[in-house]
């Protein structure tokens, strides 16, 4: 049986980002890759406001793949839609399999994972004490 780690509701993105602009103002590139993960159909994409709690980075992204070539088409399309806006990871881990991709934009680092295996890590539960945002 499968468990659900997104007890919220979601929300359109003009929403989570006034939300999220209550804390102060969010990372421009964030926006750019929630808005190109839900432009490939990213499954339970959510955000995780970090700021305070990490001192590695203030927001994660984490998204699903229905397949490793559907995590990849979504990673593909945050790469390529982040760089139109100007922004460049200064990492990038595991597209060539498509099962967890990693992208490291300093203040924003996104996962965009397979099911079973974001079931596995449940990122979400370790960072617990995160505001938590799912998008629509």
């Amino acid at each position: 049986m499968r468990h659900d780690p997104l007890p919220h509701d979601p929300l359109p993105l003009e929403e989570v980002w006034r939300r999220l602009s209550e804390r102060g103002t969010p990372s421009p590139e964030l926006r750019s890759v929630a808005e190109a993960a839900l432009e490939r159909n990213a499954r339970l994409a959510t955000i995780l406001d970090l700021r305070g709690l990490s001192d590695v980075t203030d927001f994660f992204v984490i998204a699903t793949g229905d397949s490793d070539t559907h995590a990849r088409a979504i990673s593909e399309n945050i790469l390529d839609r982040t760089r139109e806006d100007g922004f460049r990871p200064v990492g990038v881990e595991g597209l060539n399999a498509g099962r967890w991709v990693l992208m490291d934009y300093v203040g924003l680092i996104v996962h965009v994972f397979l099911g079973e295996v974001r079931e596995f890590y449940q990122l979400e539960r370790l960072w617990g004490d995160a505001p938590l945002f799912e998008l629509e």
